[in-house]
């Protein structure tokens, strides 16, 4: 268990939940005390609203839940009860426990990399019904994945995503590979290579490969771009404050996978993670070059700045090559999502309708909302190019999320496949959910596989 979830103790402090309809007549053990001082500070059963009761209340504080159907109803109570452990009692109503404790233990996220939280978080002992282990992975996962996202570009280059990846890989019982620089042109990764060459920390590929072979392949890919200045096509200042998130969709991604090797899932797992920093130099990578990818497809350069999907076709085509189930691929590929969707909406896209139902279901079910996104084929030919088989960009900035998706179809070779356009950063604050990095999309996914594999 994460420190987060301790054993039960009988120093344990006691949390009721409480719905909005009950915070009329406190049930029991509320004592005629408890009932008055909750009265004196106008408990209402808000979602979230948190109560602290006296000696001889029966309890020690507590939530409201509103109407019992939101689990982020917890998320943000580590940090708004007393340092200690707590166990939770109450009707939950139709708040699935082992969300609360997600929720929980999302809420009590601290990143002190680089600055002391000025407090520790209150922990919640395992909850009655609840599946305390897959809880404590989730949020380790949840962790791990912010972590990555709000470490700045200085310390998490291409390098640092690969020491990452081999800690993972190492914890779990994994092989981490990489190819790495100039080595990227000898093994045909002309697209990664290209994107990143001009920056200090040299660009790679990182594999990690776990689990038996005989299971279903899976093949989970991640856009890791570090930093991106936008390359010669560069960005304002306004629009580069943010670009240490845009390796956000590999932070998905390993937080994804971690989950697969934490919980065992019976599959064969294949992270594949494009890691490269769109910088700018005199070997930079121009508008109107034409680069060859692992495909054997030419593409030429419209635009440095849509250099994530670049990284992800020669990923994908690796990823293809050994013939997986299924692929996933994370990216924080376009602004033209964030237009249509904004930042706590997920646009997904996928052929698969069994995948798609899955993906909906898992959403809705942990509180990661997805929506599903048309893969259409009357703007598939934007991608044509004059001179190239393909260009990086589509038409007059129209629909950009999709001919980015589309792009990428191009290099999946007809193989089961969905595609993750994410925003990976809460730019305000949540119950449960701080402004910073995020694992968004992924425990959709997570809930989804589950469905499919286990």
């Amino acid at each position: 268990m994460s420190t987060i979830f301790p054993k039960k103790t009988s120093k344990a402090r006691t949390l009721l939940a409480v719905p909005a309809s009950l915070c009329s007549s406190l049930p029991e053990p509320v004592t005629a005390q408890g009932k008055a001082v909750a009265a004196a500070n106008e408990f209402k059963g808000e979602a979230g609203q948190i109560i602290l009761l006296p000696v001889g209340s029966g309890v020690d504080a507590l939530i409201g839940l509103g109407n019992a159907s939101d689990a982020f109803a917890f998320g943000d109570a580590a940090k708004t009860l007393p340092e200690g452990d707590w166990t939770l009692s109450g009707d939950l109503g139709e708040i699935d426990p082992t969300m609360a404790m997600v929720a929980f233990g999302a809420g009590a996220y601290q990143f002190t990399r680089y600055k002391k939280a000025n407090r520790k978080p209150a922990r919640l002992c395992p909850v009655e019904g609840a599946d305390a282990a897959e809880a404590d992975r989730v949020v380790r996962s949840i962790w791990l994945a912010r972590d990555l996202v709000n470490t700045p570009a200085g310390d998490m280059d291409p390098a640092a995503l690969q020491e990452e990846t081999e800690k993972l890989a190492k914890e779990f019982g994994g092989i981490c590979t990489a190819v790495i620089g100039d080595d990227l042109l000898k093994e045909r990764y002309g697209m990664i290579h290209a994107v990143g060459r001009a920056a200090q920390s040299a660009p790679r590929l990182i594999e990690l490969e776990w689990g038996d072979p005989k299971h279903p392949r899976l093949a989970l890919v991640g856009k890791g771009i570090t930093f991106d200045s936008g390359g010669l096509d560069i960005k304002p200042a306004a629009g580069m404050r943010l670009m240490k998130k845009d390796m956000g969709g590999a932070a998905n991604t390993l937080a994804l996978a971690r989950l697969v090797m934490d919980a065992k899932l019976p599959v064969r797992l294949h992270v594949l993670i494009a890691a490269a920093e769109n910088a700018i130099s005199g070997n930079a990578f121009r508008p109107g070059d034409i680069l060859t990818s692992r495909a054997g497809l030419t593409v030429e350069i419209d635009n440095t700045d849509a250099e994530g999907r670049l990284v992800l076709g020669d990923a994908l085509t690796k990823a293809v090559e050994d013939e997986p189930d299924l692929i996933l691929d994370f990216a924080t590929l376009t602004g033209a999502a964030r237009i249509a969707l904004g930042p706590e909406l997920a646009p997904f896209y996928t052929d698969d309708e069994k995948l798609a139902d899955a993906l909906n279901a898992g959403g809705a079910m942990v509180a990661d909302p997805l929506w599903r996104m048309p893969l259409w084929e009357g703007y598939d030919k934007q991608l044509d190019g004059p001179i190239s088989d393909l260009k990086n960009t589509g038409d007059g900035g129209f629909a950009g999320s999709i001919t980015a998706a589309l792009f990428l179809r191009r290099f999946t070779g007809g193989r089961r496949w969905c595609h993750f356009d994410i925003f990976a950063w809460n730019p305000k604050d949540r119950p449960g959910r701080p402004v910073g990095g995020e694992m968004l999309g992924s425990r959709a996914a997570w809930e989804a596989l589950k469905t499919l594999y286990g």
